[in-house]
């Protein structure tokens, strides 16, 4: 079982899917035309049973198909009902797929403005990119996104952990990040698949500062505070914002959401997290897969975009750029986020 779901995985899942989609929809048409022809030479027949189950179980494209253009089938009401329910059965995997093989390979720009009392009234405007969960994510792409980035005027980048440290390709990404264009430099935290030792040097090398429970004053009021990640090392929020004036605006980074449940936010203006890749293969968005418990102890909380830590601190999940291991990403955008930063002025 273990060596069949690693084949799919390496052949590709999406293309698996799609094949045996195509192959269930043909496979339902020939049966509605052999039965046709062994109607007309009265031979034994398929039974009807039979042509009705797989039209409801993926195959309702090819039941149509062939009751249009064998016409067979057609006058009974219990063939008409089966083929419409087939089709709506079928058309929302269909749906998927074409989704998954077209707009989910795109890279996104995701612009948010965010309001946030605290925030120091002259650095209004400023602008943050941030971006997850790289993993096998190609150099090709990873140019493409920079160039993108680069076109944007970012005066700070944040990487929220998740390289693909087998091979050392998480090296070759560093490389291509190092190349954005920013005023104030490139920070970033590690994640459950990155080794800290190693990260730290290769970001080191690219003149990329690592928080590792640690924080960096960017500018007059503006506080940079990064932790480790929640599976792969020992997060620690005090220790990151200990650097921090009262009145200083705090933004937080950490890989895994479930920081922001377990350990006290109050002082934290505003969280940017990755992990769960917006639940990667999801329902027309809504990520089913999260449900498992496996990826956060939360469910779909922070499946995506906005959510609050248990002290009411605004948490924002991306959906990461990268693929992860040749797994498809379905309704899950691969994306880049940009706040533009302004006050939250009452008055």
């Amino acid at each position: 079982m273990r060596f069949m779901a690693n084949w799919i995985l390496d052949f590709g899942t999406i293309e698996f899917i799609s094949i045996f989609f195509a192959l269930a929809n043909i496979f339902t048409g020939i049966l509605y035309v052999v039965d046709k022809r062994r109607a007309i030479n009265n031979k034994w027949r398929i039974r009807e049973s039979v042509l009705i189950f797989f039209t409801l179980a993926g195959g309702g494209i090819g039941a149509l198909l062939a009751m249009c253009f064998a016409r067979h089938k057609t006058r009974k009401i219990k063939f008409r009902v089966a083929v419409i329910i087939g089709l709506a059965i079928a058309i929302v995997p269909l749906i998927h797929i074409v989704h998954g093989l077209t707009l989910d390979k795109i890279v996104r720009y995701v612009e948010i403005e965010f309001r946030a009392e605290g925030w120091p009234e002259e650095l209004n405007g400023y602008r943050i990119a941030f971006m997850s969960d790289f993993h096998i994510i190609t150099n090709e792409a990873m140019r493409d996104i920079v160039t993108g980035l680069n076109n944007r005027n970012i005066d700070l980048l944040l990487l929220g952990g998740d390289f693909s440290m087998p091979r050392d390709h998480y090296q070759s990404t560093l490389i291509e990040i190092s190349q954005t264009h920013t005023t104030d430099g490139i920070f970033g935290v590690g994640g459950n698949h990155d080794n800290r030792i190693r990260l730290l040097a290769a970001m080191e090398q690219n003149d990329i500062t690592l928080l590792d429970n640690s924080g960096y004053m960017i500018r007059d009021g503006f506080y940079l505070a990064g932790v480790q990640d929640v599976w792969r090392g020992t997060p620690d929020v005090n220790a990151a914002i200990a650097g921090a004036d009262v009145e200083d605006f705090i933004l937080l980074v950490s890989h895994n959401p479930d920081v922001v449940m377990h350990q006290t936010t109050n002082d934290v203006g505003l969280v940017l997290t990755g992990h769960t890749h917006g639940g990667l293969i999801t329902f027309f968005g809504f990520p089913i897969y999260l449900f498992r418990g496996t990826v956060t102890q939360y469910g779909t909380r922070f499946g995506y975009g906005f959510a609050y830590s248990a002290c009411g601190v605004p948490v924002f999940t991306s959906r990461g750029v990268g693929v992860y291991y040749n797994a498809p990403r379905i309704f899950a955008r691969p994306e880049v986020v940009i706040f533009t930063m302004l006050e939250n002025n009452p008055y």
